[in-house]
C-alpha cells in the first residue's frame, strides 16, 4: 500500500508486519557547479510537491494514467536528491531508484528485482539520501531535471532513446523473521537523524527525465543484512512523473515553487554545505556504466552552451558542517 501524506510517499506493508512502514520524499537542493571539482552535499530547501496522477485525468498525457503513481515540478537544470526514512518504526527496506528506467546504483536497466552483484538498491535505515547517480566509490554525480529528446538524460545516453522519464521506486520490506531477530539483537537499531536546515499541458516532446550534473561526495553504503533478508514476494512501486512548470502549472491551476538560489549565492551567504559520513559502513564502488555518462555541464560545454556555474566559490572549512552516526557538531561560541 502507498499512501500520499503531506508530499511524502508512504509505503505500508501490514500483511508483513505491522511495523513495516517508510517514507520517500524528494527535496528541492542547489544544483551544484558542474566544474570537475568535487563538491560537499547541498541542503534540503523543502519538499518537491506531489500530486496523484488519477486525480487530474485528462490534463496529463494519456499513457501516463497507465503508469499511475505521482508527478511533481521541477525547472530545467533543477536539481533535486531523494530522502529514505524509516519513520519511527524502523523497519528496514531495500528501496531501487531509477531515473527513466535506468537504476542510479547499478546503472543496469530497470525491474522490480534485487541484485547483490552488482547492488541495484539501498537500505534504510542506514542510507538517509541519495543525491544522484552513483560513479564510483563515494561519489555521485547529481540528479538535474533535463527534457527528453535534448539527449542529455541517463536514459538517453544508455539506451538511446526517448522512452520514460521521471523516476521508478522500488520497495520492499525485509523478512518478519529477519526484523524479529534484528530486534533481539540489537533493540536500539534505527534510523538516521540528521537536521538540516486549463489546457493539457503537451507530451512526450516535453516531458522530464534526470540527467547527471555535479560530482558531489556521497556514500552508498552495502547491504550489510545481506540479499536473503528481503521478502521475495512482496513489494509496491511506484512512477514518479516531473512536469516542467507551465505544465504543472496547465494541469493543477496551481504555480510551482519558486526556482531555489543558485550555489554561488548560498555560498557567498554564508550558508552551509554538509560532509556525511559513517565509518563503520563499507560503500559501494560505483557502476562503470554510470561514471561513462556526460554530465550536462560536458555536454553543453560541448555544444557551445556553457550553464556559466564555474565560478561558483568553494566553501570555507568553517561554512562546512560535518554529520553522521554519532556526529553532532558543538559550536564554540563567543566567550
Amino acid at each position: 500500500m502507498i499512501e500520499l501524506r503531506r508530499d511524502r510517499l508512504i509505503f505500508r506493508f501490514p500483511e508483513v508486519h505491522p511495523r513495516a512502514e517508510c517514507s520517500v520524499s524528494f527535496q528541492r537542493t542547489l544544483r551544484i557547479p558542474d566544474d570537475g571539482r568535487e563538491h560537499f552535499l547541498p541542503p534540503g530547501l523543502g519538499d518537491f510537491p506531489l500530486e496523484p496522477v488519477d486525480d487530474y485525468g485528462e490534463r496529463l498525457p494519456s499513457r501516463w494514467k497507465a503508469h499511475g503513481g505521482v508527478f511533481m515540478p521541477m525547472y530545467q537544470a533543477e536539481a533535486l536528491w531523494v530522502s529514505f526514512s524509516a519513520g519511527s518504526r524502523q523497519y528496514p527496506m531495500a528501496i531501487k531508484v531509477a531515473a527513466g528506467k535506468v537504476d542510479a546504483v547499478s546503472g543496469e536497466p530497470f525491474d522490480n528485482d534485487l541484485s547483490a552483484d552488482p547492488q541495484n538498491y539501498v537500505v534504510a535505515p542506514g542510507q538517509p539520501w541519495l543525491d544522484g547517480f552513483s560513479v564510483r566509490r563515494g561519489r555521485i554525480r547529481q540528479f538535474v531535471a533535463m527534457p527528453l529528446g535534448e539527449g542529455c538524460t541517463a536514459e538517453e545516453q544508455l539506451t538511446g532513446k526517448a522512452e520514460h522519464g521521471g523516476l521508478q521506486l522500488v520497495v520492499r520490506p525485509m523478512k518478519p523473521e529477519r526484523y524479529e531477530r534484528l530486534q533481539r539483537r540489537a533493540p536500539w537499531f534505527g534510523d538516521v537523524s540528521c537536521c538540516v536546515a486549463s489546457a493539457p499541458p503537451p507530451a512526450a516532446a516535453s516531458e522530464m527525465g534526470l540527467a547527471p550534473g555535479g560530482l558531489m561526495r556521497q556514500e552508498i553504503y552495502d547491504d550489510e543484512h545481506g540479499l536473503d533478508a528481503w521478502h521475495p514476494d512482496v513489494r509496491a512501486r511506484c512512477f514518479v512523473h516531473l512536469l516542467n512548470s507551465a505544465q504543472y502549472r496547465a494541469a493543477t491551476g496551481c504555480a510551482p515553487p519558486n526556482r531555489p538560489p543558485t550555489a554561488r549565492d548560498y555560498t557567498r551567504a554564508g550558508l552551509p554545505w554538509f560532509d556525511y559520513y559513517d565509518g563503520d559502513r563499507s560503500a559501494l564502488r560505483g557502476a562503470p556504466r554510470l561514471a561513462r555518462l556526460e554530465s550536462v555541464g560536458t555536454r553543453r560545454v560541448r555544444e557551445g552552451k556553457p550553464l556559466g556555474d564555474d565560478d561558483v566559490p568553494a566553501p570555507p572549512p568553517a561554512q562546512v558542517r560535518p554529520v553522521g552516526p554519532g556526529r553532532r557538531v558543538v559550536r564554540d561560541g563567543d566567550w
